[in-house]
């Protein structure tokens, strides 16, 4: 099905190369978040790390959103917000640094995999932003316009003859007898 004249195959085709960059990184955070909310343990346990396995299930749900919002029209806010996101993930596996850690390796691995990540999410937000950016120099002068199609000297009197309909008179006529101004006599 095409939404107004456009295929799907046909729009993806405009995107720029940081609309196409967006798009990937939201499949990657949803199928990221999808793993971390349905096998926290198997992460945890890896990691050295095991009684995290709520967090690991909150950073998943953040993801699989973030994910959502990057493959809208408008993947910039999710975009960044997966820029904060990846300083959050960095944050909660700082603790599994420990020297008591025997995965304390993976950690590391872990913690340079969401630093890279982190670089290409900043770097997409930037491009996005460049790309979408509303040039905010441009100010339009509307001053010579009124907004009315003709001018105003010409429209004057041209409603002069217009009768307004019963129905939409302010007080019906079976109504009439109870209106304010009968009631005080000025009808």
């Amino acid at each position: 099905m095409s939404y107004s004249g456009k295929t799907s195959s046909s729009m993806s085709q405009s995107l720029g190369t940081s609309d196409k960059l967006a798009r990937g990184i939201g499949w990657f955070s949803v199928g990221m978040g999808l793993f971390e909310l349905f096998a926290p343990r198997t992460l945890t346990h890896a990691l050295g790390m095991e009684g995290k396995e709520t967090l690991v299930r909150a950073c998943g749900m953040r993801q699989i959103i973030s994910g959502i919002g990057a493959l809208s029209d408008n993947p910039t806010p999710a975009i960044w917000s997966r820029v904060g996101g990846d300083a959050l993930d960095i944050a909660a596996l700082t603790p599994g640094l420990r020297d008591e850690n025997p995965q304390k390796h993976n950690v590391e691995l872990a913690m340079t995999f969401v630093a890279v990540t982190c670089a290409a999410d900043l770097y997409c937000a930037q491009a996005l932003h460049k790309r979408h950016k509303y040039p905010s120099s441009m100010v339009y002068d509307y001053s010579d316009r009124s907004g009315f199609y003709r001018l105003v000297a010409d429209m004057h009197g041209a409603a002069s003859d217009f009768e307004v309909p019963a129905n939409m008179r302010a007080y019906p006529p079976m109504w009439a007898e109870f209106t304010p101004e009968k009631e005080s006599g000025l009808l």
